[in-house]
């Protein structure tokens, strides 16, 4: 796994656009693995700024990491909502680009496994962009996730709901659960970006760069990955040694 230390986080995002930018034009058909929360916003206005100048994202297709169980697509606090606003409206894609784990199917373990599936079927990602969870979490993999898993519901971690809660009227309004691609799912990209900002990332980016490799800190599983790269601002970097 490579760690980059980037000055600041505009130049983060620019640098990470650059990377996937390059991913699509040498292949348009390329399948790009999106995350939501603060960290990827700015990749996402960078790599709008590239398809405005003349990107072609005609072909491009993207699945998200997860989704919280229980809230509607249509509800502007589903992850759908949130990359349809942030990331496909703002490229221009097709609503049918963009893939989101379905919280609301009465089967949930079918709808984790019809996911896998799409992923699959449209060749597995090509490039997937991932953030870090305070408490070491990928995408909502929470501690305690093994390398190995799949596509699940999964129960949230108090610390990731308590993180998350800014974004609902009521700390209780927080779903307890979501579905979310596995450990070994994420694995299976081809390459993998992880970002992490801010000082409240610090201890999850030493634990996952520096510490040992295992399920208390599942983004540290990156470090099995021949292709990872790590971008950190300094104030996420500062706990490295």
């Amino acid at each position: 796994m490579e760690l980059i230390v980037v000055a600041d986080p505009e130049t983060l995002a620019e640098s990470i656009a650059d990377r996937i930018a390059a991913t699509i034009a040498s292949a348009p058909a390329t399948v790009l693995g999106v995350a939501t929360g603060s960290s990827p916003l700015g990749v996402y206005r960078a790599l709008a700024r590239r398809v405005a100048g003349g990107l072609d994202v005609a072909n491009l297709r993207a699945f998200a990491l997860d989704e919280y169980v229980g809230i509607s697509p249509d509800d502007p606090r589903s992850y759908a909502a949130t990359l349809r606003t942030a990331f496909a409206r703002p490229l221009g894609l097709s609503p049918s680009a963009l893939h989101v784990p379905d919280g609301t199917r009465p089967d949930l373990d079918e709808a984790c496994a019809d996911y896998e599936r799409a992923i699959a079927d449209a060749g597995g990602v090509d490039i997937q962009l991932a953030g870090f969870g305070a408490n070491g979490h990928l995408a909502f993999n929470e501690p305690g996730s093994p390398a190995d898993s799949v596509t699940r519901v999964v129960d949230l971690a108090a610390r990731t709901r308590s993180d998350n809660a800014r974004f609902f009227d009521h700390p209780d309004e927080v779903p307890h659960q979501a579905i979310t691609q596995g450990v070994g799912t994420i694995l299976r990209a081809r390459s993998i970006i992880a970002v992490a900002t801010g000082s409240t990332k610090a201890e999850a980016v030493a634990a996952a760069v520096a510490g040992p490799i295992d399920a208390a800190c599942p983004a540290s599983f990156l470090r099995l990955h021949e292709d990872a790269v790590v971008y950190a601002d300094p104030a996420a970097a500062a706990l490295l040694p």
